[in-house]
């Protein structure tokens, strides 16, 4: 899955990498930033944070705490 930020110029995708099922950090986030050096946010053009699951069930909860605390209109309001 990818989700794009910042007018398009940063590709969050996330996803189960099968080369590091022997692992238990085995979900990548990947980050790939395409824009000017001066506006980067990384060093790089692509970071890769890996998981655990637990971990991306923490990042999930909080991802919802958040969503849920910040109100947005239900869609087609």
């Amino acid at each position: 899955m990818s989700i794009w930020l910042l007018d398009n110029s940063l590709q969050v995708k996330i996803y189960y990498d099968e080369c590091d099922c022997e692992y238990d950090d085995n979900i990548c986030v990947s980050i790939v930033e395409d824009c000017p050096e001066d506006e980067k946010i990384f060093r790089h053009d692509e970071t890769n944070i890996y998981l655990t699951p637990q971990q991306a069930m923490q990042l999930i909860q909080a991802l919802t705490a958040a969503a849920s605390a910040s109100r947005l209109p239900e869609q087609g309001d």
